[in-house]
């Protein structure tokens, strides 16, 4: 049975930084791609980053420069430190990977950015 398990949400002031975590079980974590989505309210879910399991990453382009994905294969663990935040970034946050034809999804962290 895959489970993702997202930490690390909060409420931040704009311009700070948030380190979001997801820890997997359930599957060979290092064989598989990982990917955090956001969705604001009144918004759809969007892909914010992705990693492969060869640790190439891609971003969305509200994020680059900003945001960092990373994955430790030791702690079936993949991270998303965010940094410079902004109100813009308020959004439930949740892991996902794909697997045996399925997609998989945490139950997300809430994400609050505001002065």
């Amino acid at each position: 049975q895959v489970q993702l398990v997202e930490s690390g949400g909060g409420s931040v002031q704009p311009g700070g930084s948030l380190r979001l975590s997801c820890a997997a079980s359930g599957i060979r974590f290092s064989m598989y791609a990982m990917a955090w989505y956001r969705q604001a309210p009144g918004r759809q879910r969007e892909l914010v980053a992705r990693i492969t399991s060869g640790g190439t990453t891609n971003y969305a382009d509200s994020v680059k420069g900003r945001f960092t994905i990373s994955r430790d294969n030791a702690k079936n663990t993949v991270y998303l430190q965010m940094i410079s935040l902004k109100p813009e970034d308020t959004a439930v946050y949740y892991c996902n990977t794909d697997f045996s034809m399925r997609s998989y999804w945490g139950k997300g962290t809430l994400v609050t950015v505001s002065s």
